[in-house]
């Protein structure tokens, strides 16, 4: 038995011999490039840039994003343009990002929450603490002090108490937040942006009836009513107006005409400083008219994550986003 498994073993070893010297003697013959095809039913073929590799076609062939988007800056309230600047597509034309937009938002209205409600417990509210009436013998059910959350008068349980409901969000996301809610705004053509000291002036004549003193004794009902049926006009014009969806005017300081004028029209539009902006205004009306150096402003002070703040020696700087060359004047 012993003799019969050598021999089966022997027998074996030479035919795995013989198959591993087959495959050497096969591998050693190498197959023609032009005879192997594919036959496969999904087949596709390969775009001839990824496929030749030493073609001597031009670099422009190949897409290349725009680096940055124009601008047009407009006289107010005439609505004229006056020059076309370059703006940095990093600053305006960046994609819509509406998990961002969304945690800006919620960041913002939870820490504009007062968090003052509070209400009284059972030991804070006033009165005698001893038991209402006897345990046992008189057929009525158990109580204890007046206190009791189940009492009218009582304190209540489980009530809210002053808190903090302010969340947290990182620079850098709240910055892309605010240029990515501009993008849209540019791209979807309702970011008109205007000449700096953007003020609604009132007609000459208007201004001389102002003077005279009937109107300054008994005309301020007067006025305000001018002045509503004034801003208007200008807004229905220049299509700002409440058909539009009202818009929000953004200036780099107050301008006292303009602010009293919109206060007296709510439906029509609002005006704010720049210092009291956040990413829900933006996204709010139908159309953002907003000072050049507001919007300077605001993506200078919201660039946090183009603008490293760690100074690497012996390193090549990023290339700084320039926004507001002139182009056209």
């Amino acid at each position: 038995m012993a003799a019969k498994g050598a021999r089966g073993l022997n027998e074996a070893m030479k035919a795995l011999s013989l198959a591993s010297h087959t495959c050497r003697e096969a591998t050693s013959i190498r197959i023609p490039s032009a005879t192997f095809i594919r036959s496969m039913a999904t087949e596709v073929p390969l775009p001839t840039g990824a496929t030749n590799t030493n073609s001597s076609s031009p670099p422009s062939s190949f897409w290349r994003p725009a680096m940055t988007v124009p601008v047009t800056v407009f006289n107010f309230p005439s609505y004229e343009p006056q020059r076309l600047e370059s703006w940095s597509s990093k600053h305006l034309n960046l994609p819509l990002r509406r998990d961002i937009l969304h945690l800006a938002v919620v960041y913002e209205g939870d820490n504009t929450r007062q968090g003052t409600a509070s209400s009284k417990t059972r030991y804070e509210v006033s009165g005698t603490h001893r038991k209402v009436q006897a345990q046992k013998g008189l057929g009525r059910a158990r109580a204890g002090t007046r206190q009791s959350p189940i009492r009218r008068g009582g304190g209540k349980s489980f009530g809210p108490k002053p808190r903090d409901f302010g969340t947290k969000i990182t620079r850098k996301v709240y910055d892309l937040a605010w240029r990515t809610a501009l993008s849209y705004r540019y791209r979807r053509g309702e970011l008109v942006v205007c000449q700096d000291g953007m003020e609604l002036p009132l007609p000459p004549d208007f201004e001389a009836l102002l003077e005279s003193r009937g109107m300054r004794e008994s005309g301020a009902e007067i006025a305000a009513r001018f002045r509503a049926k004034w801003v208007k006009q200008v807004l229905d014009t220049n299509d700002w107006g409440r058909k539009a969806g009202r818009s929000t005017f953004i200036t780099s300081s107050h301008r006292d005409n303009l602010f009293e004028c919109l206060d007296l029209v709510p439906n029509w539009g609002r005006a704010l400083d720049v210092e009291d902006v956040d990413v829900k205004d933006l996204l709010e009306t139908g159309r953002i008219v907003v000072e050049r150096d507001a919007l300077m402003h605001m993506i200078e002070s919201h660039q946090s994550d183009l603008v490293p703040k760690v100074f690497v020696p012996n390193a090549a700087l990023p290339s700084r986003q320039v926004s507001g060359e002139i182009l056209v004047e």
